[in-house]
């Protein structure tokens, strides 16, 4: 496996790659859902990079950038097991250096959801994602379907921009007993961790609700934040239930439609989704 920290050793790298290139795009800290990525990429492509970068430009100021989990070598050694072939892992001074002055900014399915509550946050996303399509040029790129708006994002800006990638989306990976996993989830007593399995219990609901019939997005938004709050330890950000293409928050449900939270358990902020009537991950 060879590790690459600097655009010109990954370029480098890059000129010698034959066949197809799969990118999964990650901050570290891998978990399951991580590595499930990377053996898809493993399975569908010739070459596997992976890259690791905590991004600043998609934290706000007082959000958890500095705080964020890290731990590279257990992320590299798990890399290893799985066969990845490169590992990009650039410093910030890399990716932005001084006078870095240029973004990527998405309109539209930006301003709602995450876009509304973490102001800058997407276009974050969107501007090291294109960088990492610029500097990598896979063929396909992996993400999970737990950040549902990203990855809607990111598909539309490689659509919008003419980037020749496959935007992969891929189910959301959960523990046994339905807490989606992430990064984050690190942060939580075990208190909290009780706590935040309401996230996917609301989601439960919403297709209980829905798979008996209920087409009333009201409803569906009242009875998930009622469940929510009952439990003491958390508070509500949103709960949407949008049209799964444009985001926009629907009255009643006649085609898919993306079902998402985003809930504080304690000081740590997690989200979730499902959807209704279309593709996607069922909570557990």
């Amino acid at each position: 496996m060879e590790i690459a920290t600097t655009v010109a050793q990954m370029r480098d790298l890059r000129r010698d790659m034959r066949g197809s290139v799969g990118l999964v795009p990650t901050m570290g800290y891998l978990h399951e859902g991580h590595l499930s990525l990377v053996r898809r990429a493993r399975a569908d492509d010739d070459v596997v990079v992976v890259s690791i970068f905590v991004n600043p430009t998609q934290f706000g100021p007082q959000e958890d950038y500095k705080r964020y989990p890290r731990d590279l070598d257990r992320d590299l050694a798990l890399l290893r097991q799985e066969r990845a072939d490169v590992v990009f892992m650039p410093p910030v001074e890399e990716m932005y250096p001084e006078g870095f002055s240029t973004y990527v900014e998405v309109s539209g399915v930006t301003e709602v959801l995450e876009g509304a509550h973490r102001p800058g946050h997407l276009r974050g996303v969107t501007t090291v994602v294109a960088k990492l399509f610029i500097i990598v040029q896979p063929h396909r790129a992996y993400f999970g379907r737990k950040d549902a708006q990203q990855l809607l994002v990111v598909r539309k800006m490689a659509r919008d921009l003419n980037i020749d990638v496959d935007v992969v989306g891929l189910p959301t990976l959960r523990e046994p007993d339905g807490l989606a996993m992430s990064s984050r989830n690190a942060y939580l007593s075990p208190g909290e961790r009780e706590a935040a399995l309401v996230l996917s219990r609301s989601l439960r609901l919403a297709e209980q609700l829905w798979g008996q019939g209920e087409r009333d997005a009201t409803v569906i938004r009242q009875r998930m934040n009622d469940l929510i709050a009952a439990e003491p330890l958390a508070r509500v950000d949103y709960v949407s239930v949008a049209d799964a293409e444009s985001l926009r928050e629907l009255d009643r449900i006649e085609g898919p439609a993306l079902v998402s939270l985003a809930v504080r358990i304690g000081a740590t902020r997690l989200i979730d989704n499902v959807t209704l009537g279309g593709p996607g991950d069922e909570p557990s």
